[in-house]
């Protein structure tokens, strides 16, 4: 999420954040129930508005129940105890994926060149 830190937004509707993270809407609001590490700020019309600081610990939530399986009440004492550890290592995978894109992308223009 290094990329979002340049800009000037500090509060992200639910529909931005799902866009960004690739994440339904629904799911969101799901998880926002479960954790209760997820807790998006709320207007007086009951609009969700997050931080970035938000969208990291669903990012974690997402890595421990999407990634490794976890059912939601490990996710969430995982993220309890060791939040700093699921962090870096969904960080890692996050850039693992990256250089992996980057590289199958460069196999199909060495491809292309022959």
């Amino acid at each position: 999420m290094w990329f979002m830190r340049n800009t000037e937004k500090k509060y992200y509707k639910i529909g931005d954040v799902a866009e960004i993270l690739g994440i339904p809407c629904s799911t969101l609001r799901f998880w926002e129930d479960k954790f209760t590490v997820i807790k998006p700020r709320r207007s007086s019309r009951n609009t969700r508005y997050y931080t970035l600081d938000d969208m990291e610990k669903i990012k974690m939530v997402y890595y421990l129940v999407k990634v490794k399986g976890m059912r939601l009440e490990a996710a969430e004492q995982e993220i309890k105890k060791n939040s700093r550890n699921v962090s870096k290592k969904q960080e890692v995978i996050e850039r693992l994926e990256e250089v992996r894109k980057g590289l199958l992308a460069l196999e199909d223009s060495l491809k292309a060149l022959q």
